[in-house]
């Protein structure tokens, strides 16, 4: 061994030192202060995430409400323009066309009118706008069953048949009506309906235009619809019957009553030949002051048992101060053999106050002939 080599102690492993307590703070709170950062940021995040969803809700009703407004005014146009317009412009020109051409074109309105209310109901339709579109719906209904009623009618109307002619083209006329309530549906209750749900949701500068169906009031007159189509109605055709033909005195009196050529007396008994072709001849005369339409004639005859046989007539007009005859005959025979009594009535006119001279009653006696 050296005398230098001197026993080595054994060396010692350095321990850590232990951080002292202020140390440790200031660990805790640097940590806390990236929490609060972390946590600011990404309060920040969802503000923003949360104002970006609803920003894009709202500009997405938007747009929808706009969408659908467009929708609603290129419909509405369409259904004025396009039908509207040329069907109105197509029955004035009735007259020139041959029926059959005419319920053609008025059938192809239809379809037409059937397509733009298939339009409307395939549309996206906002909740703000439900009630507007069902009354959207309503009025294009209405427009294509208008179009598909007067197409069903228009040849009558065009006929020969005075009668049925004047009846088509009254119902012609009643059906301008629908028409014009689907003007007044959408001019009250679309248009407005869709204005309101626009303000509400703050959208300015859109327009919403009117769709009107119907060119004239006009055409609610059976007369007008009689003149576009190149018609006449009859005589007292079109009028309200419950009412006076014009002012002043109205009223008709009974002149006689023939049975062949036999005249009836009252107070006695008339001896009468029946014959299933023999008619009553009643003839009266207007004592008023104006036309009278539709004056309907009455013979009823009554034997002491049994039904009665009636026959009636209508004279479609007769002018004031003049006279006319209804002809009557009986599709049943009367009794015969036996005494019956004969009534004969005109039926008073509208505003006619004297009725005791409108009727008359005879005693008879019918035979066979």
């Amino acid at each position: 061994m050296s005398f230098f080599e001197e026993d080595e102690e054994p060396r010692r492993t350095p321990r850590p030192r232990r951080a002292g307590s202020g140390a440790a703070a200031a660990d805790n709170q640097t940590l806390l202060i990236r929490r609060a950062i972390a946590a600011v940021l990404l309060l920040l995040f969802l503000l923003a995430l949360v104002f970006l969803v609803k920003s894009c809700r709202s500009s997405a009703r938007e747009n929808a409400l706009k969408d659908y407004n467009r929708s609603v005014a290129s419909i509405g146009g369409d259904s004025a323009r396009q039908v509207g317009t040329e069907f109105f412009r197509l029955l004035g020109q009735g007259g020139d066309q041959s029926p059959q051409e005419l319920e053609t074109a008025i059938s192809g309105f239809r379809v037409q009118a059937e397509q733009q209310l298939k339009r409307a109901e395939g549309l996206d339709v906002p909740d703000e706008m439900q009630t507007a579109h069902a009354s959207l719906l309503t009025t294009l209904e209405w427009r294509r069953d208008g179009l598909d009623y007067i197409g069903q009618r228009v040849r009558t109307a065009l006929g020969d048949q005075s009668e049925a002619a004047d009846t088509a083209i009254q119902e012609i006329a009643g059906q301008m009506q629908v028409f014009l309530a689907s003007d007044v549906a959408y001019r009250t209750r679309v248009v407005p309906l869709i204005e309101h749900a626009l303000k509400d949701a703050d959208i300015g500068g859109q327009d919403v235009p009117q769709s009107q169906f119907l060119p004239d009031l006009r055409w609610l007159d059976p007369s007008t619809v009689a003149g576009q189509l190149g018609q006449q109605l009859s005589a007292g055709a079109g009028r309200d019957k419950s009412k006076p033909t014009g002012p002043g005195l109205h009223g008709t009196s009974l002149d006689s009553v023939s049975y062949g050529n036999t005249t009836l007396q009252t107070g006695t008994a008339n001896q009468l030949t029946y014959d299933p072709e023999t008619t009553f001849a009643v003839k009266f005369t207007n004592g008023g002051d104006n036309d009278e339409f539709d004056v309907k004639v009455t013979v009823r005859i009554q034997g002491s048992s049994g039904s009665a046989v009636t026959a009636s007539d209508t004279i479609d007009q007769i002018a004031p101060k003049a006279s006319a005859t209804a002809n009557l005959q009986l599709e049943d025979p009367p009794p015969i053999g036996a005494a019956v009594t004969i009534r004969v009535r005109i039926t008073p006119v509208p505003g006619e106050t004297k009725t005791d001279n409108n009727e008359a009653e005879y005693q008879a006696l019918f035979s066979k002939g």
